[in-house]
Formats: C-alpha cells, sequence, structure tokens
C-alpha cells in the first residue's frame, strides 16, 4: 500500500497563508565563500549557496495582516524584534507535516529559496517527520513537475551531510532534532558536535558556521517543546534563520499569527475523528482496603501524607477521597470506620526523604510507596481490556467491508505488565498480555464476529508490543527521547504502510504488521507516532498518567485510510474511542483544561477577538478591518454593561440579550460598515453558547419579608399553642421486631458482585466548550469472589446497630442470608446493617413517647426565613393574617392549600412554619407544613396543625413519611394544648 495525498483546501490555505508574507518581496539565492578567513579553504576559494532575502518590514507588516483579515485572525499591530517569526497552528492529525514540507517547495518554485531546517522536538518526531518526507516524495514528484530535492536526517557522525547542505545549489532540507544542538558550552564535553572546530571530516570549520552562512528558511514542529528554554531560543538563532514558521497545535509563545485550524474549526469541518469516551468506574469492593499514597509534604514542625482511600459516607461507600494523615492517625477512625481498615493500623512513620518517600503502617502491607495502591485493580483493566476488543471487533464488522483495517492502542505505564523474562532470559506474557488473549479468544468465539476476515489468525499475532530495547534486547520502560528509542521508533515508522494493509495470504501481505491489529506501548508513544487506522484508545495506568489526554487522542485523530491508501472522510467512518478508567464527564472536563492551558481560548472575549471583521476595502483592493483599538473598546463595552465578567466569559446577561434579541452594538461601531452590528453578534454567538446558560428571570425575583404587623392577637394565640419543645423515649417489641427484619433481610438482601460500570459518549468541540451527549451504558461483572479471611460480622453489626450480639444472631438466623455473607463479606454487612436500622427507626415509632421540656420556639424562627426568592413558587398576599409578604411554597398541594386559607374568611390566621421549627423523631427532625387558626360563628375558635400531602391516604406514602407524621401527632399530642393534627390535601379537609 501507498499512502495517497490529496490537495485539501484547507491545507491550500494554509501554505497561501505562508507564500503571501514574501509577496512584493524580491528573494533570490547567492553564493559565499566556504571557510571565510580560513587558511586551508581561503586559496581553494570554494563556495557555498545561501537564501537571500530583504525585508522592508512595513510591506510585510501589510502583508501579514492582509493574511489575517483574510483567515478572520487578530491583527499583528507590530512585528516582533529580529528575525521575522510566525506561527501556524494546526490540530493534530490534520497534516501540518504535509502543509510545511510542501510550502518548502513552493517557497523554492516561486522565490528561489533552496536551504531549508525542520527543527524537531525529540528522535521519535525526527523519524516521523523523515518517513513524511519518503511518503510523500512521490506525490511531489507528480504535482511539483519532477522537482528535486535532497533531505536528510542530522547525523553527528555523517557531517559531510552538512558539507552538501552548504554547497549544493539543489533545494536542501535538513531534519533535526532540538538535543543535537542545543548544548553550547564551553566545555568540550558540554558542547553538541555541531559547535565543534576540531572534526576531521570539516577540516576545522564549525557545522554550525556553515549553516549559519546559508540564511535557511528555519521550519520548528512543536514549538512549544523546541525553544521552550534560554539554550533552546539562542540555539535556533545561531542557526542565522533568513525567517522561521512555528507549526503546532498548541503555541506557548505569541508570534503573529498567519492560519488557524484549531480543535474546533477541526471537529466542525468533520477534519478528524469524532471522540466518544467510554468511561469506566468500580463499583467499590468494599472488602478490600484501597490505600494509596498520592503525596507528601514536609514542613519544619510536621511531616503528613496525603492517600487515596474508600470512606464511609451517609450513602455508603466512596472511593477514592483525599485525606490527609498524620503519624498515630488510626485508618480505622479515618475510613469511619469501615472493617477493613482495622487491619491496616495506625501510621507508624512517613518518610518525606526525596526519592525514598513512604508511609508505614502498623498492619496490612506496611510500607506503602508514592503510587503504590494495595488494593488491586485487575477487574478494571480487564473490563477495560474486553470493552476495547469488543468495540475493536464491532468496527471491523462495519470499516472491514469499506476496506478500512481497524487498529487499537493500548497505553501502559509498566512494560514488564505486558512481556516479562524469564530465568532463561526468554520472553513470557506479562498480566495484559495473558487478560488480552483471554478476552479476544472469548469474544471472537461469538456467532456475530464468524464472518470477520481476521478471526482465524491466532491470537498471539493480533497483539504486540512496541518498545525500546536495552543491550541485551531486554524492553525497558523509556520516554521517547533517548538513543534507546531509535530501534524502537524505526520498528514501528518502518511498518506505518503495513499495519495498514490487511493480512492477505494471496497477495502475499503476510508479514507481521499485517496481522498486527491491537499495539501495546509504554508512554514514548506520546509524541511522534500516529496512525489514521487508529479507532481506540486504552489506557491502562496503575501510577500517575503522565499523558496528557490530548496527547492520547492525538494518536488516533487522523482520518483513516483504506486499502488503496486513500482517506475516507466522514464522522460516520470517523469514530475514535476511548477507553478513559474514569466517568466520560471528568475526561472531557479535563480535556478542556488540558487544551485551556495549551493557549485554546473557549468562550474567552479578548481584546483583539473583533480586530479582523471586515469593515471596508482599500483603494488597492485589499481589505481593511475592525483593528485592536476599536476592538478593545467594543470589548471594554460589553464588560461595562455586564455581558462578560472580569474572567472575560460570557455572563447570563448576554445570555439574555442574545435570546431576547435586545443585544445593541454601541452606534460608533455599528455605524462603520452596512451590516456591521449583525456580524459582530454572529462572532460573539460563536464564541458564546447561551443555550448552555441557565436563565434565571430576575425581574420576577421577588424578597420574602416578616410583616411584624401580623404578630399580634390571633397570631400569638396560635404560636403559643405550637410552640412547646418536646423530647422523646422508645421501647419497642424485641420478639417482634427480630420477626419482623429477619423476613425483610430474606426479602430485600441483595448482595452485589464487584461490578465495573461504564458509559460512553460522544464529545463534542466547539467555540464555547468541550459538550457530550450519553449515547450508551452497562455493567461488567466479575465471578463470584470467595474470601479466604473474613470480617468479624457480630462485632461489626453490634457497634452499627447497637443491638445485643444475642439479637444480631437471631436475626442472621432467621433471615437464611449467611450464604451471602461468604459471597461478598463488607457489602454483606453494610447492607444488613442499614437493613436492620431503617427498620429499627420505624419500628420504634410505634413505641414513642413524647415529653414536655419546658422550652419553648422563639419567634425569631421566623426572621430566619426572610429570603430573596424567586417568583415562581411565591404567592403574594396582602393582610395581615399571615406573617409574611408572601407564601413560599414546595408543591401545587402547597400553593392551593395557601389560596384556600387567603379566599377563607375563617381563617383567622394561618402560617407555612418556619424551616427551623422542628420536631424531633428517631428518623430525623420533623418540619410541620402549616399551623392553622380558624374561628366559625365568631366564638369557636380551632387550632390546627396540618400536613398537606397528595393523599390522606397515609399507607400510600412512603414509610419514613409514615413514621415522620405519626411522631408529629404523638409530639402535638403530648404538648396537649387542643390543638388538632391533620394530614389533608386540602382546608376543607381541615374542618
Amino acid at each position: 500500500m501507498k499512502i495517497q495525498f490529496e490537495d485539501l483546501d484547507y491545507q491550500g490555505q494554509a501554505i497561501d497563508s505562508i507564500l503571501h508574507v514574501f509577496d512584493g518581496h524580491k528573494a533570490r539565492q547567492s553564493n559565499f565563500t566556504i571557510g571565510g578567513s580560513y587558511a586551508q579553504y581561503h586559496l581553494l576559494n570554494e563556495y557555498g549557496v545561501s537564501n537571500q532575502i530583504i525585508f522592508n518590514p512595513n510591506r510585510l507588516l501589510d502583508n501579514v495582516q492582509q493574511v489575517q483579515i483574510a483567515n478572520q485572525l487578530p491583527l499583528t499591530e507590530h512585528l516582533p524584534a529580529g528575525y521575522p517569526q510566525f506561527n501556524i497552528e494546526m490540530e493534530t492529525g490534520t497534516g501540518k507535516t504535509f502543509v510545511y514540507l510542501k510550502s518548502i517547495l513552493e517557497m523554492n518554485q516561486k522565490y528561489g529559496f533552496t536551504k531549508f531546517i525542520i527543527v524537531v522536538p525529540s528522535i521519535a518526531i525526527k523519524e516521523g517527520v523523515f518517513k513524511s518526507i519518503e511518503m510523500t516524495r512521490e506525490t511531489f514528484k507528480k504535482t511539483m513537475n519532477g522537482m528535486v530535492y535532497r533531505a536528510f536526517m542530522y547525523d553527528s557522525s555523517k557531517l559531510e551531510n552538512v558539507d552538501g547542505f552548504a554547497r549544493n545549489e539543489t533545494v536542501e532540507i535538513m531534519v533535526i532534532n532540538i538535543q543535537s544542538f542545543s548544548k553550547r558550552g564551553k566545555a568540550t564535553d558540554n558542547l553538541n558536535i555541531i559547535y565543534r572546530d576540531d572534526m576531521d571530516s570539516m577540516n576545522g570549520i564549525r557545522p554550525i558556521d556553515l549553516i549559519a552562512e546559508t540564511n535557511p528558511v528555519v521550519i520548528i514542529d512543536e514549538p512549544q517543546s523546541v525553544d521552550n528554554t534560554e539554550n533552546a531560543k539562542e540555539a535556533i538563532a545561531a542557526l542565522n534563520p533568513s525567517v522561521t514558521f512555528r507549526f503546532s497545535a498548541t503555541h506557548k509563545q505569541e508570534f503573529p499569527l498567519l492560519y488557524k485550524l484549531g480543535p474546533v474549526e477541526a471537529y466542525q469541518k468533520e477534519l478528524v475523528k469524532q471522540i466518544e469516551v467510554a468511561g469506566f468506574s468500580e463499583d467499590i469492593d468494599p472488602n478490600e482496603a484501597y490505600f494509596k499514597l498520592v503525596d507528601i509534604k514536609a514542613t519544619k514542625k510536621t511531616i503528613s501524607a496525603t492517600v487515596e482511600m474508600n470512606v464511609r459516607t451517609k450513602n455508603g461507600v466512596e472511593r477514592k477521597q483525599n485525606v490527609k494523615l498524620k503519624q498515630d492517625d488510626d485508618l480505622y477512625l479515618k475510613s469511619k470506620r469501615l472493617e477493613p481498615y482495622e487491619s491496616l493500623g495506625f501510621v507508624r512513620e512517613i518518610s518525606a526523604e526525596p526519592g525514598n518517600e513512604y508511609i508505614e503502617l502498623s498492619g496490612g502491607k506496611e510500607i506503602y510507596r508514592l503510587s503504590e495502591a494495595e488494593r488491586d485493580d485487575r477487574l478494571l483493566k480487564r473490563a477495560q481490556i474486553q470493552k476495547t476488543i469488543e468495540e475493536h471487533l464491532d468496527k471491523e464488522l462495519k470499516l472491514n467491508p469499506k476496506g478500512i483495517k481497524v487498529l487499537s492502542l493500548f497505553f501502559i505505564d509498566q512494560v514488564d505488565k505486558y512481556r516479562q523474562y524469564d530465568e532463561n532470559n526468554e520472553a513470557i506474557k506479562g498480566e495484559y498480555a495473558r487478560i488480552f488473549e483471554e478476552e479476544y479468544q472469548a469474544l471472537i468465539k461469538r456467532e456475530k464476529y464468524q464472518s470477520l476476515r481476521d478471526r482465524e489468525v491466532p491470537v498471539e499475532e493480533v497483539h504486540d508490543g512496541y518498545f525500546a530495547v536495552d543491550s541485551k534486547q531486554k524492553i525497558k520502560n523509556t520516554t521517547g527521547t533517548s538513543k534507546a528509542d531509535e530501534s524502537a521508533y524505526q520498528i514501528i515508522m518502518k511498518d506505518k504502510e503495513d499495519l495498514l494493509t490487511f493480512y492477505d495470504e494471496e497477495k502475499g501481505n503476510t508479514k507481521r504488521a499485517n496481522k498486527l491489529r491491537f499495539i501495546f506501548s509504554h508512554s514514548a508513544l506520546k509524541e511522534g507516532w500516529d496512525n489514521p487506522n487508529v479507532f481506540q484508545i486504552c489506557t491502562l495506568v496503575e501510577t500517575k498518567d503522565t499523558l496528557t489526554k490530548r496527547q492520547k487522542i492525538g494518536r488516533g485523530l487522523r482520518i483513516a485510510v483504506n486499502q488503496e491508501g486513500e482517506r475516507v472522510p466522514g464522522f460516520e467512518t470517523n469514530v475514535l474511542t476511548v477507553m478513559a478508567n474514569e466517568s466520560y464527564q471528568q475526561f472531557a472536563t479535563d480535556l478542556q483544561q488540558e487544551y485551556e492551558s495549551e493557549g485554546v481560548q473557549f468562550g474567552l472575549f479578548t481584546d483583539n477577538i473583533f480586530s479582523s471583521l471586515i469593515v471596508g476595502e482599500r483603494a488597492d483592493g485589499t481589505k481593511s478591518a475592525l483593528g485592536l483599538e476599536k476592538s478593545r473598546l467594543l470589548v471594554q463595552y460589553m464588560q461595562d454593561e455586564g455581558y462578560i465578567d472580569k474572567k472575560r466569559k460570557g455572563t447570563e446577561k448576554l445570555a439574555q440579550d442574545l435570546k431576547d434579541q435586545s443585544f445593541k452594538v454601541p452606534e460608533e461601531i455599528a455605524q462603520l460598515a452596512l451590516g456591521m452590528s449583525n456580524r459582530i453578534i454572529q462572532a460573539i454567538e460563536e464564541k458564546f453558547h447561551s443555550d448552555k446558560v441557565e436563565i434565571k428571570d430576575r425581574r420576577t425575583r421577588v424578597s420574602v419579608k416578616l410583616n411584624k404587623q401580623a404578630l399580634t392577637g390571633p397570631f400569638l394565640d396560635l404560636w403559643e399553642r405550637i410552640n412547646e419543645k418536646t423530647r422523646y423515649s422508645i421501647s419497642f417489641d424485641s420478639k417482634r421486631f427480630i420477626e419482623e427484619v429477619s423476613n425483610e433481610l430474606s426479602l430485600e438482601l441483595q448482595v452485589k458482585r464487584r461490578r465495573i460500570d461504564y458509559s460512553k459518549a460522544q464529545v463534542g468541540i466547539a467555540e464555547a466548550g468541550i459538550d457530550f451527549v450519553e449515547e450508551e451504558s452497562g455493567a461488567y461483572s466479575s465471578v463470584d469472589k470467595v474470601y479466604t479471611e473474613v470480617p468479624d460480622i457480630l462485632t461489626y453489626l453490634q457497634n452499627e446497630t447497637r443491638l445485643t450480639r444475642q439479637t444480631i444472631i437471631k436475626i442472621l438466623k432467621k433471615s437464611d442470608t449467611l450464604r451471602d455473607f461468604k459471597r461478598n463479606p463488607q457489602e454483606y454487612m453494610t447492607e444488613v446493617a442499614r437493613i436492620i436500622n431503617a427498620h429499627k427507626r420505624v419500628v420504634m415509632v410505634d413505641g414513642i413517647k413524647y415529653e414536655k421540656i419546658g422550652e419553648t420556639y422563639d419567634q425569631s424562627l421566623l426572621e430566619a426565613d426572610e429570603i430573596d426568592q424567586y417568583a415562581d413558587n411565591t404567592l403574594e398576599v396582602h393582610d395581615d393574617r399571615y406573617p409574611y409578604n408572601y407564601v413560599v411554597y414546595d408543591s401545587e398541594t402547597e400553593r392551593n392549600f395557601a389560596v384556600e386559607c387567603e379566599h377563607d374568611r375563617n381563617v383567622k390566621c394561618y402560617i407555612k412554619l418556619p424551616s427551623n421549627f422542628k420536631v424531633p423523631t428517631p428518623l430525623g427532625n420533623y418540619n410541620p407544613d402549616w399551623a392553622v387558626l380558624i374561628e366559625q360563628d365568631k366564638e369557636d375558635k380551632l387550632y390546627f396543625v396540618v400536613e398537606t400531602k397528595g393523599t390522606t391516604d397515609t399507607t400510600q406514602l412512603r414509610s419514613t413519611e409514615q413514621a415522620k407524621i405519626k411522631c408529629g401527632r404523638k409530639h402535638f399530642d403530648a404538648i396537649d394544648s387542643g390543638l388538632a393534627f391533620k394530614v389533608s390535601t386540602n382546608l376543607r379537609d381541615v374542618y
């Protein structure tokens, strides 16, 4: 297979943007004397060839601004000092390498430049760029009229290439990684060879001097990783560039921006794959004491450790809460009395020694080092691997008929998890390799996959790992920048086309790479390698992930190619699925934060956001734009009017006015050009998604105020009937309780197996930020697990329920559920305790007794309910029968009750009881709804406490509601103040 390269419109636009910088300038080739004052060359009078161009600064700036106007980019007001440098922003996977390679050839044809240097951040990217040069050579030969050019990778052991670079009159392209010329120290051992004058092959000439004489056009690939230090900047300057073009998806340094194809544009134009994220999270297994050391901090006085561990919450057990520990802290208490942590004991010692940070516990594993965890993550990893394989096979069913070979990439942080060596130095499968083969063999047998073309390929040949090797040919962990990486990356780059080609014996495609569909790699693959047919990326990490989410998805963003090497565009084909060990919501949030940290501005109104909006045309036909000054004034106007906040983000007011079409552009700007207001509003709407902002109607916001005129006569009479406080005591029938709770356990107790939950969502990228839409969800369950060590169930339940051991034994035996204890001990204990306590509270209500304690609720409680409230749940009142100017209700039933009270003149006063008016119960505090005073025939006064519900049949209510209402009734019975307690749907049911 040969990859076919097309002339894509957006790439052509980027190339034209570069070429137009030189409009009106004359460039020519010139010669220089090699050696200069060096005696051995002076007599030979040998010449080198250089680029030569003299820029007119004003014309250059005007050219740049015209390019920016055409590309709707912020205008550059002043060019930076020194040699010209320009940024070109292109999202990963959109072909920036192709763009700068073709730009090199076009610059030669149009302006005669012959010397070009491509500077890259690592050996990996150097390999990749040179591979791209070789892959595009045939295409450029056809489209560039057979143009001749020479490309080479700089190698300090082959300095004759540098000599040729300086002498040859044809196009010369040098690819060099920054590490090869960033050491410029005075000592020889701290000096790259390129700066040395004692190399025999150079006859006393420093290679850097030859290069500098050529005045090369410099292309910097990924400048944020190339010239990110002062040494690197000085090294680039030592090349003596005539001009520099900086290509990246994430620029850190600001230079005039000529072209931008950011993540938003690339996604919206479907120039990269659609991203979807399958998030995985474990249903916590409480039988295991998850414990992971995250950080250690030392001050002059104390040393503390931050750990991740399970902590009991009101709703059960929650994994990965950060807990700070100091010496002598008890892990059992820190976990809020989770049984598994009792065995870990207490903190014996914390070490903050650099490189030897650890925490020592009195029990368990005892020593925990940074990023180690006691808890076993095998089930989560197995689920990720299984779903990756399943997703892969499903995509093969869809894409193989289109001639597209599907690849999946697994990132791991420890190589020995995939491949190990035995005592005979023979490679053996690591844990992930074994899991992969087990899951693959189980899935490939499914009926729906029987038609797949490669199902008969042996499982051990469908996957492999690409890693650097040491001198003994053993794989090892690397970061992608060492010399040892060269062999690993050479394998990957060499087989790129073969990886894309189907295994086919008839066509002779029987190489190892043809059979390979699943690739395992260390984090070294974070840069310099991608493949258009990577459709799944799975991250299997146990320690801190060194890969950013953007680096992960970057390995598979490129549009897929078929067996003819042709791109197959469109989201219906191109979907990249990321298998994440977290929720997709968290993945999307972190991804947006990464983009923003790398300079992508979502929804940010910068001073120059409107500067390139066209306002007219000059006499020479070029465009004039709004400019920075007026753009800055418009942004300031938006800030003054409350449309954007201090962080330059759109506000609720902006969302409301855009929705109402009431946003006004200042007159002095609107009159600059016909339709200017519409263009500005369109630019704002592209930057700001008003539909993502919750708009609340501030015009209907009301202040609920206490009406002190109402706190007299009838109200005081009513208040004194209800304001006494009580306490309760309990007695209940033990035999009945044991019988009932045992039956409830038999019917309701469910002990789950360990389970991995996953949900998949489509991720969208827009100007306003990253969004997601959930597509599906599911679960991956483990087999039943046998636990050899079980906790003390009686002690645990005694502590949790405050029942006697004898009562607990009777309940467990009678419930006949102990078989579930063996299945999952901690889950069993947690659920049994929950059911016992819930039933205990309800049963206790039948035996509850209230008595007055001689204290009362003060009227000051009423003042606490003075609040600002939205009018959609308030009812305005107009007389002194209610102590506030508005009734705040929680339901339509409550609203209707308040309306009836307002209309019924027999109601002398009523009140929705304050939230702080609470009756104590075993199920928590109870806040009754209403107190009402009714007068009939001007004589009989009736006092009521009313609980308004959708039904008067209390058996239809939840058990806790029933119990609280029973408690409320007994509380007011104990007060014995002549009032009645009612459950009602309306006022007619009260009297």
